[in-house]
């Protein structure tokens, strides 16, 4: 059952009766219960006319039933070796991931928060080497801020693992996903 489909039937509305107040047509509601996402209008129209937030009628991603818990847990626990050389955080949950054929959307979000950190950690670091430069920081500055970065990646490695291990799911998200 998709989740408009449980949101329409708890208001106790027909398809017909959703069309009329949402003003989206009852072929679009079919097949958006038949599980195609709703985007953009029509997901805020129906959202406004279930008296719901937009994202309860999403699929929520992060959320994992069948997946193997372990499996995720090592695959994001495999990120922590390299985050004193950036491209190993990413390589190694990659390569674990498909030699485990684990190809869901907690394993790909592991991936892209990684590839992401990775960017703003490069990013952040290149602009500390110039600011060091302009402003005429100590070599200090820049140890300060690596050391700031490489903890922030543990950080939120430990922390999506604790998310997994009690909530079953990810603390710490993308709204997107690289791969």
């Amino acid at each position: 059952m998709s989740k408009l489909t449980a949101f329409r039937e708890k208001l106790n509305l027909t398809q017909a009766e959703l069309s009329e107040k949402s003003g989206i047509s009852i072929r679009t509601i079919q097949r958006i219960e038949a599980g195609t996402e709703p985007k953009g209008y029509t997901l805020k129209s129906l959202a406004k006319a279930l008296d719901i937030e937009e994202k309860e009628l999403l699929e929520d991603t992060t959320v994992y039933e069948s997946f193997d818990e372990v499996v995720l847990k090592i695959i994001n626990i495999s990120s922590l070796p390299g985050t004193f050389f950036p491209p190993l955080n990413i390589i190694f949950p990659l390569l674990l991931m498909f030699i485990k054929k684990e190809f869901n959307p907690v394993t790909k979000q592991i991936v892209s928060l990684q590839i992401m950190w990775t960017v703003l950690s490069v990013i952040l670091f290149l602009l500390t080497a110039f600011m060091k430069n302009w402003f005429g920081w100590t070599n200090r500055f820049s140890l300060v801020v690596m050391i700031v970065l490489v903890l922030s990646n543990v950080f939120l490695i430990l922390r999506n693992t604790i998310g997994l291990d009690k909530h079953k799911k990810l603390h710490i998200t993308l709204g997107f996903s690289f791969i």
